[in-house]
């Protein structure tokens, strides 16, 4: 039984094949990537896999039976490459899809949600057994800033008192990989969070607890938000992304607790104060 992972050399990818070697062999796995150099580290056979290249698709995907099909990084370009990808599918005999969608995505306010909300329903018009597994925040999305947040004396947002239910990214790919190698998946939806919530001055609070210096949160209107983030050097549109999810994020949009995630995993989700730790440990 062949699984197919794309997006194999991304930062959840990577975990993905890293895990899955450790319940099938190398030789089950194919890492789907557009470049083959940079997924010669892997440990996995690997073939070139361009989303926008529709017409290699199928020859790609020839002799995988499951798909895990993560969604792509170009948003305003995802429910377009994500409908090629899933035709290639349909054309080469896949088995199966697993799709990495967004929490809540038929709900949600988050600018994401309907190039994932589109896939879905693509997805389930193509008439593949599939598994959507809709992933909530990662908590790198906030310790990854943590650094500069220490060094600008403050940990500035715009998700006000919204609480957070964010996990790890070994988290989400451990669920990944529980999913495709057993059984019951098939035709199910699964909202996919850490079993804590926080808001982003508990966040905070964290930070100052561990390190012992104090860092307050500054909750800005979005507007302020998006300008500090593209004084930083943030591209226009990818600063108006960010502001706006934190503004989703005081809706509650990032919230969720049916621990559907640690139930897939067998385990507890990364604690909060341990991911935490695990970053400041990484810029020490």
């Amino acid at each position: 039984m062949k699984i197919g992972i794309t997006g194999a050399t991304g930062q959840l990818g990577k975990l993905v094949v890293e895990k899955l070697k450790e319940k099938t062999h190398s030789e089950n796995i194919v890492a789907l990537v557009r470049s083959t150099q940079k997924a010669a580290g892997l440990g996995v056979e690997a073939r070139e896999f361009d989303y926008v290249r529709p017409e290699k698709l199928a020859i790609a995907l020839k002799g995988i039976d499951y798909l895990l099909l993560i969604s792509g990084n170009e948003i305003g370009q995802r429910a377009i490459q994500h409908n090629n990808i899933i035709s290639a599918a349909k054309e080469a005999g896949i088995q199966w899809i697993v799709y990495t969608s967004l929490l809540h995505a038929d709900t949600s306010s988050i600018s994401l949600a309907g190039e994932h909300l589109a896939t879905e329903l693509t997805l389930k018009a193509a008439e593949i057994p599939y598994t959507i597994l809709r992933n909530g925040w990662y908590t790198e999305n906030y310790t990854s800033s943590l650094g500069g947040a220490l060094a600008g004396g403050a940990l500035a947002g715009s998700a006000g008192d919204g609480k957070i239910s964010s996990a790890t990214r070994i988290d989400f790919a451990e669920a990944a990989v529980a999913v495709l190698t057993s059984t019951n998946h098939q035709g199910k939806t699964y909202e996919l969070a850490g079993d804590e919530a926080y808001t982003l001055t508990e966040l905070a609070a964290e930070v100052s607890r561990q390190t012992g210096k104090v860092l307050p949160y500054k909750n800005l209107p979005e507007n302020e938000y998006t300008a500090i983030l593209k004084s930083f050097g943030l591209p226009d549109m990818f600063a108006d992304a960010i502001a706006s999810w934190d503004l989703s994020a005081s809706k509650g949009d990032l919230f969720d607790n049916w621990k559907q995630l640690s139930q897939l995993i067998g385990r507890p989700t990364t604690s909060f104060s341990a991911a935490v730790a695990d970053a400041l440990a990484a810029i020490s």
